[in-house]
């Protein structure tokens, strides 16, 4: 089939679904791209449901680019075999023959974290303990996201039990960025955010307690979003808020929109459009009074995105909250380590302790030093800060801050030591910028403010008050708009290079 370079301008796109089906179908043809992995999942959904790309066409494509890349960055492990891929793609093909659609992923390859079941599929949650584990039913996410006609080409690789923004494990070995294989793709969600970077996937899922779709997201050049806690989850509510989420990646934002639509308990994330910047507020945080360190370039790339979001009609203000930021820092590693109590039968037995990561160690033996009065105070804490959150977006539509404290490093390392000459005391505390978002529990979304002059990708948060996904999206969707920050692709490194 001849393609031509389709149209990158997402209201193209638009314009075409508001169009009738065979007009919809004639011009997209006239503009579907010659290579069926650049396309946007949207601009892919579209061009299978229109019968523009036939579902083996996209399959062997994506097949061919994972053959070619992932020796060298290690996204995607536990692959399905080739002919068992392609076969299900030519199923999916017959549905569509017969007039079954199954739904906006309908025949579209999808890889999920190592962290989730899905049935039939290696569920290692890259420990040793778990290499040989198989899966013998989906999730509830995964059973939504296949429900929408998705097939599972593998898994992402995760760090071992999602522990730490670093994606290493002794299974499977360690992912790079997929701007610079040689440097960490970041974590938990590092598998995810390097596979959409490279192309290898065209949309992904992961999970967020410290920052673990936000910093990939920044590593990676793609949209990371941390939903509010009871947008995907079934646990808790506005005042008890869960420490981590689910939530989508995308290399755009309209498709970690459609990703999200499939996931949320309540898909009411349609017909989402720009926000209109003019009149609105956004209160910049910066290193909060230089209580973070920051490695340098990282403030000077997000306040210049912040200038753009300015000329196109935002306020932008110094806050500060007027909060003890290090109060902060000791609720979020109370309830942190207080809940590795759930593992402590791997601890306490020898033949499996011997096979954890020291940090997750250190994390239960850090827990075992709490008990439920010390979870009680760090709740309190944590409470005060649902209040100084709901004072600060009285007044601001948005908070941002930098998403990391540092650039992607190399990946030999686990964890930086210091950061800008300060002493990092814990194998997490270079990424204590992401837990205001993630101990309120609010919608965060990040979004990608370029490039240092090494070439290494940088993210800012922004954050909307609790239930305003909404809108935080819609700020992102407008972000994109402004900005050319996603349109940097990676010249990557083929295994044959």
């Amino acid at each position: 089939m001849k393609r031509r370079q389709f149209l990158k301008n997402t209201a193209a796109c638009s314009t075409l679904l508001s169009l009738p089906f065979p007009s919809a179908s004639r011009l997209f043809a006239a503009n579907l791209s010659s290579d069926l992995t650049d396309l946007s999942a949207s601009d892919l959904s579209l061009a299978i449901r229109t019968k523009q790309a036939s579902c083996v066409e996209v399959m062997q494509a994506y097949l061919d680019r994972i053959h070619r890349y992932n020796p060298v960055y290690n996204a995607i492990v536990s692959m399905v075999s080739d002919d068992e891929l392609i076969s299900r793609a030519r199923k999916a093909d017959q549905a569509l023959a017969r007039n079954e659609y199954w739904g906006w992923m309908h025949g579209m390859p999808h890889a999920v974290k190592d962290l989730a079941p899905v049935a039939g599929l290696p569920y290692t949650s890259g420990s040793p303990m778990f290499a040989d584990r198989i899966a013998e039913e989906d999730s509830a996410l995964v059973a939504k996201i296949r429900s929408q006609g998705a097939i599972f080409i593998g898994k992402t690789n995760t760090p071992e039990f999602g522990l730490g923004s670093q994606c290493y494990n002794p299974v499977f070995g360690t992912t790079g960025s997929a701007c610079n294989p040689a440097l960490t793709s970041g974590g938990s969600s590092g598998g995810a955010a390097c596979g959409l970077g490279t192309h290898m996937l065209p949309v992904a899922d992961g999970g967020d307690m410290m920052g673990s779709l936000r910093n990939p997201g920044a590593f990676n050049n793609v949209i990371g979003f941390r939903p509010s806690t009871t947008v995907v989850m079934d646990e808790g509510d506005a005042n008890n808020r869960l420490l981590w989420t689910s939530g989508p990646m995308g290399r755009n934002t309209r498709d970690t929109i459609r990703l999200l639509q499939t996931m949320a308990l309540n898909p009411v994330f349609d017909n989402l459009k720009p926000l209109s910047l003019e009149k609105i507020k956004i209160g910049w945080l910066d290193s909060l009074d230089n209580y973070l360190a920051m490695e340098p370039g990282i403030i000077e790339l997000c306040e210049a995105s912040l200038a753009e979001v300015a000329s196109a009609g935002a306020q932008v203000e110094s806050i500060q909250p007027n909060f003890t930021m290090s109060d902060l820092w000791e609720s979020w590693t109370t309830l942190r380590h207080y809940g590795r109590m759930n593992m402590l039968e791997y601890y306490e037995d020898p033949t499996t302790r011997e096979l954890l990561k020291p940090e997750l160690i250190w994390e239960i033996e850090q827990g075992l030093s709490f008990d439920e009065k010390d979870a009680e105070n760090a709740n309190i804490i944590r409470t005060n800060w649902y209040t100084e959150l709901d004072r600060m977006f009285g007044e601001f539509d948005f908070l941002v801050l930098p998403t990391a404290q540092v650039f992607p490093f190399p990946k030999e390392i686990h964890w930086p030591k210091e950061i800008n000459g300060r002493k990092m005391d814990t194998y997490h505390r270079w990424m204590e910028v992401v837990i205001l978002g993630s101990l309120g529990g609010i919608p965060v979304v990040n979004v990608p403010v370029g490039f240092d002059a090494q070439g290494r990708p940088m993210g800012m948060q922004v954050m909307g008050k609790f239930g305003d996904d909404k809108k935080v999206l819609e700020f992102a969707l407008a972000y994109e708009q402004i900005t050319g920050h996603l349109d940097k692709r990676p010249d990557l490194i083929a295994i044959d290079d």
